[in-house]
């Protein structure tokens, strides 16, 4: 039996944001390059989506690709950035059919010309889908984003838009590069890592961590379901104690 089928809807996470981790070490243990593993993890990108499409879950957020990644080697680089065009014009059909609207997060002028144009098409193409928007992470750097959400509040207060005393936490998260999407509730990273890596880093301020020891591409929905099966046997409090809930 499924795990899915223990899982109570109505207690669903509203937005999962991943970090898939594993692809390259997952091919290495194979004799393979590492760019085997990732072209492999596009398998699991589709499950996962397919798996929150099927539970009804309204956000899913993927780091594809971190800032510190431009750092990796050229030829790995430029094998990513034509993984992920090629994805997006195989998997566009897939958002239509399903409902999906693509959305993008980090510094995306960074990417090649080409990578960006097709990201930004098929934004437009999926903008009127409503069941999932899955938002990419992209030359993502969570301290570049608050550092740069910081440039933009203090612009706001030099011009006379924005007084001091009406900066805020809801001031601040609307300059970010997620001012519309919910901070995740569950966050999950396979690989066997137990950090964040500068992900997210104020929007998991509250977010339930989970982590997997499977390598991404070995990750599918059941896996997915068993991890937000764990989600909905915390007690999330904020603050608050038990009794309160």
């Amino acid at each position: 039996m499924s795990v899915k089928e223990n899982i109570d809807l109505k207690k669903l996470p509203r937005h999962i944001a991943i970090i898939m981790d594993g692809n390259g070490r997952w091919a290495k243990g194979l004799g393979k390059l590492r760019v085997f593993g990732h072209k492999n993890g596009v398998t699991a990108v589709r499950e996962v989506l397919e798996g929150s499409i099927a539970l009804g879950i309204p956000f899913l957020t993927l780091y594809a690709f971190s800032s510190e990644n431009w750092n990796r080697p050229k030829l790995e680089v430029q094998a990513l950035m034509e993984l992920l065009i090629n994805s997006l014009n195989k998997e566009l059909k897939t958002f239509q059919k399903n409902g999906v609207k693509l959305n993008a997060i980090g510094n995306i002028d960074d990417l090649p010309s080409n990578a960006k144009k097709t990201l930004l098409e098929t934004m437009s193409a999926t903008r009127d889908n409503t069941k999932c928007t899955l938002s990419l992470a992209l030359s993502y750097g969570g301290r570049s984003e608050i550092v740069e959400a910081s440039k933009r509040i203090t612009q706001k207060v030099m011009s006379g838009e924005l007084d001091l005393e009406q900066i805020s936490e809801r001031e601040f998260a609307d300059n970010l590069y997620t001012a519309d999407i919910p901070d995740p509730d569950l966050m999950i990273r396979t690989g066997g890592e137990y950090r964040i890596s500068n992900f997210l880093l104020w929007q998991l301020a509250y977010a339930e961590l989970f982590f997997s020891t499977k390598m991404w591409p070995e990750f599918d929905r059941e896996d997915l379901f068993a991890a937000i099966s764990d989600f909905q046997m915390r007690e999330r409090r904020f603050g608050k104690t038990s009794e309160q809930l």
